[in-house]
Parts: C-alpha cells; structure tokens; sequence
C-alpha cells in the first residue's frame, strides 16, 4: 500500500478564495510563493493550472501568516 499523498492542481474558484481570504492581491499573493502577477491571474481565470507543488507552498506559506 502506497503512503505516498496524491497532489493535485487547485481549481480557479479556490485560488481565488484562498488569495481573497488570506487578505492578498493577486501580485502580493504571486510574490509570497515566488510567481508573477500574470501566473496567478492566469490561475484564477482558469487559463492556466497551478502546479500542485505551488498550491502546497501557498498553503504552508498562507498557515504561517
């Protein structure tokens, strides 16, 4: 049995979300785990999939705020 956890891409309504609830723009959300501007209004219109390594730094990142 594999122990090994599953990552997978976060969908545009909850980037979104974690950006808006973490109290961020989209530039100062980008700049806390080393991305554009641009690379996270592409996540959030769904142009676009966050890598899933991203989302899980955003997420270690966003609980040490």
């Amino acid at each position: 049995m594999s122990t090994q956890k599953k990552f997978r891409s976060p969908t545009p309504a909850e980037v979104r979300r974690a950006r808006e609830k973490a109290g961020l723009t989209q530039k100062e959300a980008g700049a806390l785990i080393g991305a554009t501007l641009r690379a996270w209004q592409y996540w959030e219109a769904g142009d676009r999939k966050m890598d899933p390594a991203k989302w899980e730094l955003w997420q270690l990142k966003i609980a040490q705020k």
